[in-house]
């Protein structure tokens, strides 16, 4: 793709007069920091879209399809690619799901499928093989949220009466969320577990791989799982067609869940998010002082969760911006600071600034500029999404992650990163109209 005569033969979104940003985020600066990447975000916008009209899955060297990467695409899909393509990817997705409303992590066609999972196969889709990573508690959530935002970017409901196996597509929703009340929940917090990663991950610490729950985990409580199932359930409040129990019944569930959250996740001293609340022992040596550890990914999902005030979330991202700098690292996109040490984990991976563990994912940045952009905070999001758009450019694609340096790892055409930039792109323009 020629980057440069694509930003000359396109029209800026972001083309506005002062008196065209809405009150009470208008401003001189504002406005000209917004013209001053308008070119840029336009570039960046259609090179997403050229991306994710070339397929589903995750980017280069993945074959699988995965949801949580599907997930923060599917807007974009929905403007770009045909309405029944997208709707039989996520159709796939409960051709897998499990008696107990287990929903998997990624389906693969059967040729493709040489990685080590444990695959299973599905009669209902008999050309796939699907797996899960047990350590995640998100593939749930994830469903839950792609068919809200493919409901929204289509305007076809039809989906949530589609039949698979006999049981319509809105049931089985309901029955992936029932699965983490019933498999996940600790009745003690009153919230969601997951095996110990970082932040958003899905690496555990006692395995060289590390994606497979088993008598070594150490079961634990974090805040990007529990923000996730708080989405879920107002997504599927939005979308369903739900007898007015049981929407009170769903309300009643997302109420204690954030109410929990707030009572046993959020740290008042440190104004952060702990890390993570363990059920049965931490991994970690009792002289690392994990609660220090601050998740930037996580509380990103939070905001979106609706769980931190406008205050807050001002003050989330100046720390974020403060790590940042104290990492030497590129953008708000640094998965945490500080890092945990070498040797912590097991996967050769998982060193300092490495992959998860400090690396940095324009996948969540970039969710973190819309919330920014939910909240009027327009001069910050304008001034956290440059640096993710420059590099795009520079780059020529969508990579994966990014070292610190700034220096680019990982598939270089990652659909989640397009998507998540995509969609910033398109709410700072509506935001601004």
């Amino acid at each position: 793709m020629n980057v440069k005569m694509l930003m000359l033969g396109c029209l800026s979104v972001f083309a506005l007069s002062e008196g065209a940003i809405a009150q009470p985020v208008s401003s001189a600066n504002v406005s000209k920091k917004l013209k001053s990447i308008g070119p840029l975000a336009d570039s960046v916008k259609i090179m997403a879209e050229q991306l994710v009209q070339k397929g589903f899955t995750a980017g280069d060297g993945y074959g699988e399809v995965w949801i949580r990467d599907l997930n923060t695409f599917v807007g974009v899909a929905a403007k770009v690619n045909d309405r029944e393509l997208i709707k039989k990817h996520l159709l796939t997705f409960f051709q897998f799901q499990q008696p107990d409303g287990a929903i998997l992590d990624g389906y693969v066609p059967v040729k493709k499928g040489a990685v080590g999972y444990d695959y299973y196969h599905s009669d209902l889709a008999p050309e796939y093989a699907g797996h899960k990573n047990t350590v995640e508690t998100d593939q749930e959530t994830s469903l839950v949220q792609a068919i809200a935002k493919y409901v929204r970017g289509t305007g076809d409901k039809s989906i949530l009466k589609k039949t698979i196996g006999g049981i319509p597509v809105q049931k089985r929703l309901e029955q992936a969320m029932e699965f983490l009340l019933s498999k996940r929940f600790d009745q003690k917090h009153g919230l969601l577990w997951g095996a110990t990663t970082v932040d958003w991950g899905d690496v555990q610490p006692e395995h060289d791989w590390g994606v497979v729950l088993d008598s070594n985990s150490h079961l634990t409580i974090d805040i990007y799982d529990n923000a996730m199932f708080i989405i879920a359930i107002n997504d599927f409040l939005e979308i369903a067609s739900l007898s007015p129990k049981m929407a009170a019944h769903w309300k009643g569930i997302k109420t204690k869940i954030a109410a929990n959250v707030r009572k046993h996740l959020w740290d008042k001293k440190r104004q952060k998010f702990l890390p993570h609340i363990y059920l049965n022992g931490s991994p970690f040596p009792a002289s690392f002082d994990e609660a220090a550890v601050y998740y930037h990914g996580g509380t990103a999902v939070a905001i979106e969760a609706g769980l931190l005030s406008k205050e807050e979330v001002k003050s989330a991202y100046i720390k974020m911006q403060e790590n940042v700098k104290k990492a030497n690292a590129a953008t708000i996109g640094l998965t945490i600071y500080p890092v945990y040490p070498e040797g912590f984990f097991k996967n050769k991976g998982m060193g300092p600034y490495s992959y998860q563990n400090g690396g940095d994912w324009t996948w969540f940045g970039g969710r973190m500029v819309s919330q920014l952009i939910r909240y009027n905070l327009l001069e910050e999001a304008v001034e956290a999404m440059k640096p993710m758009l420059d590099r795009v450019v520079k780059n020529k694609g969508f990579y994966e992650w990014y070292t610190p340096d700034n220096k680019p790892q990982g598939s270089a055409s990652f659909r989640g990163e397009a998507g998540v930039l995509w969609t910033a792109i398109v709410e700072l323009k509506q935001k601004t109209k």
